[in-house]
């Protein structure tokens, strides 16, 4: 990592700068460095990718995908200006360095504590709607962002196949999701759109982690995110009505958003996608780790499995299904 500041000139030869490890990460080490700034110093972020993801289960990816992931933020950016943190520098031996937001809550930890606000889920629909919009059709972008091996190694192969495994009642239909989904290429796909991942700025979402870049389904990065919502009723089910409305609330603001496609198109293919994303986070290669219970864990595969067999075109059944009342 010092090579790299030195070189990138985000380092002086004489210095070592200070570095904290940040917890979070499984894909990525990621290190909080403080550097020399004119008389004083500045806090920025660096990233390395992981060849070995630090989870249960043997899950590898290809470590270039640290390339995709600065790539993705400045396309996000142009796109929708305070969208990304600014990249500060790259390499090609797996590093970046950005600027460090800290100062910024994160959207999971909002949802945790009970401080919802519908309105702005509505925004992180918006601008990812509008970062979609932005990037679909264009032949640069699907060059730059052919990263079929890494989205197969990263997300299909660990959330849908690994779950098809698992339960081999659903495993036709996860097997069609991640074909369609591998043959959709419409638009530049975040790949891992989860409050975890989006800091609350004043001035809307800043997405983080953008290692799964791919340009492809755009409704995988719907349906991605609004996972998170439904799965967060049973962490926090005091808070499952407001969880709901910012449901709601995003996937509105999304569609009024698609000018690439139908938005009953996209819909559809997220409304479908969504129970496979559900049962892949109990028992793919990555479940959330605030789902521990048993019962939290057949509710999933209950309410996911009744989809899979009965695939949704909208994604109000999903919600329905879900919670009824």
């Amino acid at each position: 990592m010092l090579t790299f500041l030195r070189a990138q000139g985000l380092a002086g030869a004489d210095e070592i700068p200070e570095a904290e490890g940040l917890a979070g990460g499984v894909s990525s080490d990621i290190w909080r460095v403080r550097v020399r700034r004119g008389g004083g110093s500045e806090s920025i972020v660096v990233k390395r990718a992981l060849a070995r993801l630090r989870v249960a289960q043997v899950w590898e990816a290809p470590i270039e995908r640290n390339r995709y992931e600065w790539r993705w933020m400045e396309a996000a950016s142009a796109a929708v200006p305070g969208a990304a943190p600014k990249v500060l520098a790259h390499d090609e031996a797996g590093f970046f360095a950005m600027e460090f937001l800290g100062s910024l809550p994160l959207w999971k930890s909002e949802l945790r504590d009970g401080r919802i606000d519908a309105a702005f889920a509505g925004r992180v629909g918006s601008s990812l709607a509008a970062i979609h919009a932005a990037t679909a059709g264009r032949g640069d972008i699907a060059a730059t962002f052919a990263t079929d091996t890494n989205f197969h190694a990263i997300r299909l192969e660990p959330y849908l196949l690994a779950t098809a495994r698992a339960h081999p009642a659903h495993v036709a239909q996860l097997e069609r999701l991640a074909r369609r989904t591998a043959a959709t290429r419409l638009a530049l796909v975040h790949g891992d759109v989860s409050p975890k991942n989006i800091l609350v700025g004043q001035s809307g979402p800043v997405f983080l982690d953008a290692e799964c870049a791919w340009y492809g389904d755009p409704a995988f990065d719907l349906a991605f995110c609004l996972n998170h919502l439904l799965l967060k009723c049973l962490w926090r089910p005091e808070h499952a009505a407001r969880y709901l409305e910012s449901f709601d609330t995003l996937h509105a603001a999304y569609l009024a958003g698609v000018r690439w496609e139908p938005a009953a198109a996209v819909e559809a293919r997220a409304a479908s996608l969504l129970p496979g994303l559900l049962l892949a986070r109990v028992d793919g290669k990555s479940p959330v780790e605030y789902l521990d219970r048993e019962e939290q864990k057949a509710r999933v595969r209950a309410v996911a499995g009744a989809l899979l067999r009965d695939p949704p075109s909208r994604l109000q059944h999903v919600r329905q299904a879900w919670q009824p009342s």
